[in-house]
């Protein structure tokens, strides 16, 4: 069955997508305000290694996340929906996370959804509450490609974008 939506519930349904965003760009870019900015502060997150306030996690993932050069959290599959109070909104997000080790040449391949609950608070939504469910990891040896890739900017380029635009 297809749903209709007015134009405010399109208008919260991308800045919820746009929440989710915020929060990979700013793990991937060790850019903690960004990635704090797709929490509510009183938001909760457990992910299994960690349980607690969402702003405690993003301050460990800047020191936990060093181990890797680069990470790039890949999501898929956002299924929103929202609350009839409209300042509710309920979320699964299929997730694969590539990390590449800062000291091996090894790929980590991790796999799972993230269970989020949002809430708006006056114009904005953020996490209110996020549930990490993992599904599988793998790690395997980096084959590279027959290309010259040492005149490409690496991995850690752009890390952290503290006062950084988008873009080159």
């Amino acid at each position: 069955m297809a749903m209709t939506y007015s134009a405010a519930q399109l208008a919260d349904l991308r800045a919820i997508e746009d929440v989710a965003q915020r929060y990979c760009r700013g793990v991937d870019r060790l850019d903690e305000a960004l990635m704090k900015s797709a929490y509510w502060p009183d938001a909760t997150d457990d992910h299994g290694v960690f349980v607690g306030n969402a702003f405690k996690f993003v301050e460990m993932c800047m020191v936990a996340h060093l181990r890797w050069r680069s990470t790039s959290h890949c999501i898929f599959n956002h299924h929103i929906e929202l609350e009839d109070n409209g300042i509710h909104a309920r979320g699964e997000i299929y997730n694969v996370t590539f990390l590449f080790q800062k000291d091996a040449d090894i790929l980590d391949t991790w796999h799972g959804r993230y269970l989020d609950r949002y809430e708006r608070r006056g114009s904005a939504w953020r996490i209110i509450e996020r549930v990490c469910v993992h599904e599988g990891t793998h790690s395997q040896p980096i084959d590279p490609m027959a290309i010259d890739s040492s005149s490409f900017r690496q991995g850690a380029f752009d890390r952290p974008t503290s006062g950084r635009s988008v873009g080159p």
